[in-house]
């Protein structure tokens, strides 16, 4: 009777460390209409499931693609209770579209595991709900984009010596103080720094903590160029994050944020947009400390 029941248990157990999650969910297919009739579709049934709406990302160089941010009350409250942390990073929800009417999601039990890390246990509940709540509202079909082990998420990296989320290299820069860095970022945002710009923010300044999405237009070095090369097929990928986190501001280094993003990737696309890694870090950097 014990050996069945450890037989068992390890049996539960290898089967939750097998687990593979996909970082997308296909949604319910749209009517044929222009992108931004669509988005506003998408927006609209969001907002009826107690989404608020954030902003739009058409990631330029990328046709026919776009994303919509959206937040949740509980999410951003289970954000706050960690604060200040890192947490901060997961306050957007993204949802693609594309010209043809197909929409996707990000899947909230994979994102939050690798973003929340240590903070997703006491955040299950407010995930739980996430989850519902986009499937009431888009509809539910098969996740794609690859997989990754459930267990791997909460320390994921692509492969042996790639960055974790927590590399020392996603640091970019230091200020003498919380509002020193908001100050600095929104400015340098508002400018239009490395020709960017800015998709969204939700900042917590009781915590000392704030997220921003930035869209990275230059035709040379900007999202553009990388995302065609290694799959326009998940708009729900975008946009990426800088945040800030007490006097401190950080942008996750691109090794660990594409391969998050496409974890199906093979070693060979990756090295198409080898400078991307930098070329992203080089921009960051400047959101981050232009005119300091």
């Amino acid at each position: 009777m014990i050996k069945r029941l450890l037989l068992g248990a390890a049996l539960v157990c290898a089967a939750q460390l097998s687990l593979a999650l996909s970082p997308y969910t296909h949604a319910s297919k749209l009517p044929a209409a222009e992108l931004p009739a669509q988005l506003s579709q998408v927006e609209k049934k969001l907002q009826a499931e107690g989404f608020s709406v954030l902003g739009q990302h058409l990631p330029k160089g990328v046709a026919g693609r776009a994303s919509l941010v959206v937040a949740d009350p509980a999410m951003l409250a289970a954000i706050r209770a960690s604060g200040p942390s890192s947490s901060i990073v997961a306050a957007a929800i993204r949802v693609g579209v594309d010209s043809e009417g197909n929409v996707s999601y990000m899947n909230p039990d994979y994102w939050y595991r690798a973003y929340l890390r240590g903070k997703f246990a006491v955040s299950q509940e407010a995930v739980k709900s996430v989850q519902q709540r986009l499937v009431k509202a888009l509809g539910e079909g098969t996740g794609f984009g690859g997989d990754v082990p459930q267990a791997e998420l909460t320390d994921y990296r692509y492969m042996f010596g790639m960055e974790r989320f927590d590399s020392a290299n996603s640091e970019l820069a230091s200020y003498a103080s919380f509002d020193e860095a908001l100050k600095a970022v929104k400015d340098n945002l508002a400018k239009g720094v490395g020709d960017t710009r800015q998709v969204y923010e939700v900042v917590m300044p009781d915590k000392k903590m704030a997220v921003f999405g930035v869209a990275m237009n230059s035709s040379s070095d900007g999202e553009g160029w990388w995302v065609n090369k290694i799959g326009t097929d998940h708009p729900a990928a975008l946009p990426y994050e800088l945040f800030i986190v007490d006097n401190k501001v950080y942008a996750l280094y691109a090794r660990y944020r594409i391969a998050l993003a496409w974890p199906a990737l093979g070693m060979g696309q990756f090295m198409t947009i080898i400078n991307a890694p930098e070329a992203i870090r080089t921009t960051m950097v400047r959101l981050a400390t232009a005119g300091k």
